[in-house]
């Protein structure tokens, strides 16, 4: 007859992995400094581009560009998108109670609603039931009034803005059944030791409703702390309207140099000529020389009290610079086609199932020491890669506790 010490052992711990939830990646901050972000989201039916952008607070001008979506459409924001249409969302990431987050969403209940339908379902899992709960301070779970406006915290990193020394602009990314670690490093163009670096985890194993930060190369800005576009950070492949829509930067293909020209919607800005010059923004001249070619430039620098800043400048360089090339622009999508893109980086498909894997939302709990990075991680920020549930921490203290009892038996 077996020992019965062992098969006790055996289903306390399969008990405690059956209550370890979740992974997701949580940045500690100490500032008031905020950053761009993204969301990776899915649609969870057909979908107005003005209502996507309305259930995350953001313009929908925004929203298209961020996806290289040709704003040029006629009446483009009550576009319809197609259901499991996966999109990037810029969204503003903040420090909140030490924490980076964005709870500049929020959403209005309806008569169907739960707090899971909520989560899973319209938000595609980036959120959870529990964690709604919280935000809200909700006491019954079960009952919600229709209209009521909740506070939806989402996940988000800005780990200063750079990925090994480089520009990047970090991505929430919810993991997806056939989803690896390695396929979602190439799917973004980076490598899986960066991937697990960035997300403090100590193998590759992940699960369905993980939430991973996934670092995208992009274009930094260098305007003033004092115009309201600081810190405008531009994914690679993709582009950003600025200056109440007057402006538009793209980023890419070839470099990671940011590039401002006038909007397609511009139609009431201030002047985008250059002082002491006929040159509007984004106009460059070149004109060869023995010395090399002589490049002049109007350059975009900022949108300060109303009024786009632009800038001249004069360089020598080795040669001529060739056309400039932009991100190809997609017209507005009407259905899901699988292996195609509709986002600035090569971005995930949809697998058909329309919902998400249920997550809780437990506060996680570190698995480096708060304040330092994770090894070759980014510099002054620390991820968390795994949560527990509170009832499993009580079930390990006990097996460890039963361990040292029985060791000496076994």
């Amino acid at each position: 007859m077996p020992n019965p010490k062992p098969i006790a052992f055996i289903l306390i711990f399969i008990n405690v992995v059956a209550l370890v939830t979740s992974k997701s990646t949580i940045e500690p901050c100490s500032n008031s400094d905020s950053c761009n972000a993204l969301l990776a989201y899915t649609l969870y039916t057909d979908l107005k581009v003005s209502e996507v952008a309305s259930l995350f607070q953001i313009d929908p001008i925004a929203l298209l560009t961020a996806n290289a979506i040709d704003i040029s459409y006629p009446d483009v924001e009550n576009h319809i998108l197609p259901s499991q249409l996966f999109l990037k969302i810029p969204i503003t990431c903040s420090c909140v109670d030490g924490i980076r987050k964005s709870v500049l969403t929020h959403y209005k209940t309806r008569p169907s609603d739960t707090l899971t339908s909520i989560a899973d379902s319209i938000y595609s899992g980036l959120v959870s039931a529990d964690q709604i709960q919280e935000a809200n301070s909700i006491d019954d779970p079960s009952v919600l009034d229709v209209g009521q406006s909740l506070v939806v915290p989402l996940p988000c990193t800005c780990f200063n803005g750079t990925d090994n020394s480089l520009p990047a602009i970090y991505l929430s990314y919810v993991v997806k059944e056939v989803d690896t670690l390695a396929a979602i490093a190439a799917r973004y163009a980076t490598t899986l030791t960066d991937l697990m670096n960035v997300n403090a985890m100590g193998s590759t194993s992940i699960k369905a409703g993980d939430i991973l930060a996934v670092p995208l190369p992009a274009c930094a800005s260098k305007f003033p702390r004092y115009a309201s576009d600081f810190g405008l950070i531009v994914p690679n492949g993709s582009y950003a309207v600025s200056a109440s829509h007057c402006v538009q930067c793209s980023c890419g293909p070839g470099n990671l140099n940011l590039y401002c020209t006038p909007a397609s919607l511009a139609v009431s800005c201030s002047s985008m000529q250059c002082r002491n010059s006929n040159l509007m923004l984004g106009n460059v001249t070149v004109q060869q020389s023995s010395a090399g070619c002589n490049v002049t430039s109007c350059s975009y620098g900022g949108y300060v009290n109303g009024t786009i800043i632009t800038s001249l400048s004069v360089s020598l360089q080795p040669r001529c610079p060739g056309p400039r090339q932009f991100p190809p622009l997609v017209a507005p999508p009407t259905k899901v086609i699988r292996d195609a893109s509709f986002a600035p980086a090569p971005a995930p498909q949809s697998d058909g199932s329309g919902t998400s894997t249920p997550k809780t939302g437990v506060v996680p709990t570190t698995g480096s020491l708060p304040g330092l990075p994770p090894a070759s991680g980014p510099i002054g920020s620390t991820s968390v890669s795994f949560s527990v549930n509170p009832s499993a921490t009580l079930i390990i203290a006990a097996v460890l506790f039963f361990l040292a009892m029985v060791s000496p038996s076994l």
